[in-house]
This record gives structure tokens, C-alpha cells and sequence, in this order.
């Protein structure tokens, strides 16, 4: 990997007349987002121009959103979307819940702090003035990155080793507990109980401790199926989770809707978008 030999390559597709988007998408979809965050410094120094304003104003739409999202550091791409979330026309909640269930307690930290820095004021702060009653309580334990992290582990596995059994961290094993006392799921009582963005938020956390990525497939499933895409969703998750469990969100996808990610994304969307999205989903 030399930083300087694809910082040039990316000026070359976009110099002159035209700009040779298959050249972008393979230079940035083969690199990870630590490469990424290199060539984007060596653009500067070497070429003197500013790469993310430069592929902004060379490329548009959804596939502008995808490519720089890429560009975008970790944790920073949570921040600002999250600061859309609930800046932008109407709360996005859908995007709150995805974000702060599924993180682990070190990235909403990082995520914390980077979006005090960047926007003056707290995360909590922004959920506070822009959500309300028990959904906006929710929210805000989330944010605090206080969850307990132990991995969930069903009863069989635990009847095995009772080692793993006193190792049991209360807030998993209280899913079995739970089902015990109330003859059913957590889940069936959440959707019975509960309604709107409070139930989303609940079910979302309970999906995220279970099985991650099966939350992040029925994210995408849901984001194209039907009329309509929902790019917000569909661009995030891909760009957010490419490379941390896409493989195993392509599985679960294949077992829960009996078709491939890879074809439903083929069939959902076209041109640039869908070439670098298929590039995220590899396979």
C-alpha cells in the first residue's frame, strides 16, 4: 500500500473532463479505513488540495454520500450522523436507536467526546431537546456507554459449563429468566407492551445483545424490501459495519430472508451507488 501512489491515482480520475468513478470506487473500496485516513492526509500534502471537497464536488447524490461516509474516520461518521439525526428536518429515530444500541461502550464514548468537540455541545444534550417522555430515558442510558457487555449465552450452552454458568453476566442470563417466569419472550412482551420508537428502541437493544449482526441484516432487509429505499439506513449500515461484521450480516441475511444481500442490494439500487455498494458487500 503506498498513500502516495493512490492519493495521485484519485486526482487522475478526477482531473480534466469527466470523472472516472469505477477508478474511485476501486481505489477506495480495496484500501480499509485506516488507508483511507493516510491517503486523505498524503492529498493534502502532496497534492495540495483537500480530498474530500474535491470528490464532493466531482460526485452527487446517494453515491457521493456512500464515498465520503468511507472517507469519513470511524467514529466521526457516527457523530454526524447522529447530529442529523436530530438536526435535520424531523428526528430520525430509526438512526438514534440503530446507533446507540449496536455500539459497544468504548465507541459511544469515543463518539461522546469527538461529538462535544465537533459541535459544542453534548450528545445527551441534543436527545434531550429533541425527543420526549420514556423513548428520550431510553436514549439516554444509551448514550452514557454504561451497558453490560457480557456475550449472551442460551441455556444449553450454560447447562454445559457450569463454569460458564457463574460467569453469567445478569442482564443475559435475565432473557432466559425472563421467558421462565412469563412463559414468553422478552420480545413478545416488548411488542405488546410498548409501541413506536420506545418499542423499536427496547427490541433493538434485546436484538443487538442476542445477535448483532441479525440486527444489522433486518436493518437492510427492512431498508429495501417494499416501496422505496430508505438510502439513510442502507448507506450506514454498509458503510458502518463493512469492515467489522459484514460477513457475518451477509450470512445471517442469507438465513433469515432466503436470498443473498448481494442480490437484493443488485436489485434495489443501480449506477455508481450500487457498484460501491456491492463492492462494501462483497461476494
Amino acid at each position: 500500500f503506498s498513500a502516495e501512489q493512490e492519493a495521485q491515482a484519485l486526482r487522475k480520475a478526477m482531473k480534466g473532463f469527466g470523472t472516472d468513478e469505477d477508478a474511485i470506487i476501486e481505489i477506495l473500496t480495496k484500501l480499509n479505513v485506516s488507508q483511507r485516513q493516510q491517503v486523505l492526509i498524503t492529498y493534502k500534502s502532496s497534492i495540495g488540495r483537500d480530498l474530500i471537497d474535491d470528490l464532493k464536488s466531482e460526485l452527487s447524490g446517494n453515491f457521493e454520500r456512500v464515498i465520503v461516509g468511507m472517507m469519513t474516520p470511524t467514529t466521526m461518521y457516527d457523530v454526524h450522523e447522529l447530529r442529523r439525526a436530530v438536526k435535520g428536518a424531523g428526528t430520525d429515530e430509526g438512526c438514534l436507536i440503530e446507533i446507540l444500541a449496536s455500539r459497544t461502550n468504548e465507541e459511544i464514548r469515543r463518539i461522546n467526546e469527538n461529538y462535544q468537540l465537533q459541535y459544542g455541545c453534548t450528545l445527551e444534550e441534543d436527545i434531550v431537546s429533541d425527543t420526549s417522555s420514556t423513548f428520550r430515558r431510553v436514549l439516554m442510558s444509551l448514550s452514557t456507554g454504561n451497558r453490560d457487555e457480557g456475550t449472551y449465552v442460551d441455556d444449553a450452552l450454560a447447562q454445559q459449563d457450569a463454569q460458564v454458568r457463574s460467569n453469567l453476566l445478569p442482564c443475559k442470563n435475565f432473557f432466559d429468566v425472563y421467558r421462565g417466569i412469563a412463559n414468553k419472550d422478552i420480545t413478545d412482551s416488548i411488542k405488546s407492551e410498548m409501541s413506536g420508537d420506545l418499542e423499536d428502541a427496547l427490541l433493538a437493544v434485546v436484538k443487538c445483545m442476542r445477535n448483532k449482526p441479525a440486527y444489522f441484516a433486518e436493518r437492510l432487509y427492512k431498508s429495501m424490501k417494499g416501496l422505496g429505499t430508505d438510502d439513510n439506513t442502507l448507506i450506514r449500515v454498509m458503510v458502518s459495519r463493512s469492515e467489522i461484521d459484514m460477513l457475518d450480516i451477509r450470512r445471517e441475511f442469507l438465513t433469515m430472508y432466503g436470498k443473498s444481500l448481494y442480490s437484493f442490494i443488485k436489485g434495489d439500487c443501480s449506477g455508481d451507488y450500487r457498484k460501491v455498494l456491492l463492492r462494501l458487500c462483497g461476494g
